[in-house]
């Protein structure tokens, strides 16, 4: 089976995502499409008329985002017409899914060279997105499905983990990260967004509160039982929903502003090649990918997936958890890192080294592929060799990916 190399990764600062306030707010999610594969074609000079496909992940297909957005965005960036484009939607998984799509092409050696993905502007009105499950009555009824904080809060009501411990890694989340931005960790990934006039729109990370202590999170109220109780007409509420399966459970509420991810814009791009093309192309692969694999559990609970999709990957590696060098598992909710360092044994010093989404925020169809790129930076500035990548997304699911140093 041939080989897939990851040549370049790259991507956008994360901007607030409010209408208004937000460094990015103002701009099409194309535009953000576009800068990361530009960047990738300006960084690595291949020719676009060579790339098989352009995988991306967007989550809220609606209005602006919809219409394929990676199509779409591949012509924004002046691609080549012959470079084809698909957007797909895992959820908060779907830039690692994008990765592994686009991997596993190349590995099948259907495919040469093939750019992976994803955007997300959260400042975007949602007009028309339904609930989970989309109002299927029959689908509720086997699988109710909650709103995902008060899932969070759920899962860590379930395993008793208390707020102490969520707030006390939300501290730490910050505290990475600033070490990171102060000391340029992201700077071999980040490009600037530029508008169409050439100004700057956005060329840092807007999203952090680096003085964030346990102090000033205590402050902040639980942001989900208001939500777990309110009721749409006839329908049950999201409390409800959960208590269907787990009908002793008595929710409480441990997760808010501080301790969940941070609602931001923002776009990533990565380059995946086969080892013939690269060689005839010179370009110079940074990574292997190593495997992949996609995992489905509870989706009542929705967010508990990352830990079983990690072994799962791992044994399709033929490795175990000794073998790797840093993980990276989105902090989509304190409890989702939380629970996997708890229930894998891990050494925190290697999951998240450099802060995750409670301090930089979440673009939901971006950040598998911003994940990717991230330990792939601090594999090379560390010296170190392998990273797992995976993250929660909803309907229960996690995809997972282990890459490689070359």
């Amino acid at each position: 089976m041939p080989d897939a190399y990851i040549i370049d990764a790259c991507r956008t600062p994360r901007g607030v995502g409010k209408q208004g306030k937000g460094g990015l707010a103002h701009l099409h999610p194309q535009h953000l499409g576009r800068t990361v594969l530009e960047a990738l074609r300006d960084r690595n000079g291949f020719d676009t008329a060579d790339v098989d496909d352009v995988v991306w992940g967007t989550s809220s297909q609606v209005s602006e985002q919809s219409g394929d957005l990676g199509r779409m965005a591949a012509l924004d960036a002046g691609y080549d017409v012959t470079a084809s484009g698909v957007t797909l939607d895992r959820f908060c998984g779907s830039g690692i899914t994008a990765t592994n799509f686009a991997a596993n092409a190349v590995m099948a050696g259907m495919e040469d060279l093939v750019v992976a993905g994803g955007t997300e502007m959260m400042s975007l009105p949602k007009k028309g997105l339904l609930p989970m499950g989309a109002n299927n009555m029959h689908l509720r009824e086997l699988h109710p499905q909650s709103h995902q904080g008060v899932c969070a809060d759920a899962i860590a009501t379930l395993e008793g983990i208390p707020r102490e411990a969520l707030d006390a890694l939300a501290v730490e989340t910050q505290r990475r990260a600033a070490v990171a931005i102060e000391e340029g960790r992201f700077d071999k990934s980040l490009v600037p967004v530029l508008n169409l006039d050439g100004s700057v729109a956005l060329d840092h990370e807007e999203f952090p509160r680096p003085g964030t202590t346990m102090e000033t999170l205590a402050q902040l109220a639980p942001s989900f039982p208001a939500v777990a109780d309110y009721r749409h007409e006839d329908n049950p509420t999201f409390r409800e929903l959960i208590n269907q399966k787990y009908p002793d459970l008595d929710i409480q509420h441990v997760h808010h502003a501080g301790n969940s991810s941070g609602v931001v814009d923002g776009a990533a791009a990565i380059l995946i090649a086969g080892e013939d093309y690269a060689k005839a192309h010179g370009l110079t692969p940074r990574a292997r990918v190593v495997a992949t694999t996609n995992m489905g559990d509870d989706p009542t609970l929705m967010l508990n997936a990352p830990v079983p999709a990690a072994h799962k990957v791992l044994k399709r590696a033929g490795m175990t958890l000794d073998d790797i060098d840093l993980f990276e598992v989105n902090e989509a909710f304190a409890v989702v890192s939380e629970k996997f360092q708890r229930d894998l044994d891990l050494d925190r010093d290697k999951v998240n080294v450099n802060g995750g989404a409670m301090a930089l925020g979440h673009p939901i169809g971006a950040t598998g592929a911003i994940l990717i790129g991230t330990v792939l930076d601090e594999l090379e500035r560390t010296d170190k060799q392998v990273g797992l990548i995976t993250m929660c997304a909803g309907g229960g699911m996690a995809p997972a990916i282990i890459i490689e140093r070359v």
